[in-house]
């Protein structure tokens, strides 16, 4: 039992780590991973969510009709995405402010969905908390690291902090959305050429 939770909960941080692996959630990577703070609070609240609803779901499984599991699933999660978005307006209002509408569009996020529907409707409660915890983290861990790489090339700053000097010219198109692209893609390419050693 105690190797299956781990193995659940290592999973997403590597062997199925969403953006990377999986290639799932992609609207939020992009979009809001301008700075290491947006893309860690983006995380954080997704892995909220992604625990939560697993958790919930593991519990209910056998009590919600096949028929309509989806839409089950969905008031599952679009009820913790309200929790989330409430607790984010009352406890870091500046950084719900810079997440904005991708807040909300948690509740259609394919990640939380998925594994709803993949893992937690199959599963028991301990390993659905564990596979939840994994992607989870996973998924901040991603958006972390491309919004860093984003934000110390773009603005020359990690978490707002300057990394360099006066001198240093920002590549400001690391902060549009073709810098998300760009970035996302070459981080696609070194993940892939890991995974293959």
């Amino acid at each position: 039992m105690a190797k299956t939770v781990v193995q659940e909960f290592t999973k997403g941080l590597w062997a199925e780590i969403p953006p990377f692996r999986l290639v799932l959630g992609l609207c939020p990577v992009l979009a809001v991973t301008k700075g290491v703070e947006n893309g860690i609070g983006m995380g954080v609240a997704t892995t909220f969510v992604l625990v939560c609803s697993n958790v919930l779901i593991s519990m209910l499984r056998n009590a919600i009709p096949k028929k309509v599991r989806i839409a089950c699933f969905i008031a599952v999660i679009a009820t913790f995405v309200t929790v989330v978005e409430l607790l984010m307006q009352a406890f870091a209002y500046p950084l719900f402010l810079k997440l904005g509408i991708f807040i909300p569009l948690i509740v259609v996020n394919c990640i939380v969905l998925g594994r709803a529907e993949a893992f937690a409707a199959k599963n028991k409660v301990i390993p659905s908390f564990a596979d939840g915890l994994g992607i989870g983290l996973g998924f901040t861990l991603s958006l972390g690291a491309l919004g860093g790489i984003r934000e110390i090339l773009g603005n020359g700053t990690f978490y707002e902090i300057p990394v360099f000097g006066p001198s240093f010219q920002p590549f400001g198109f690391m902060v549009q959305a073709p810098g998300a692209f760009v970035c996302l893609g070459l981080m696609l390419c070194i993940m892939n050429m890991m995974g293959k050693k």
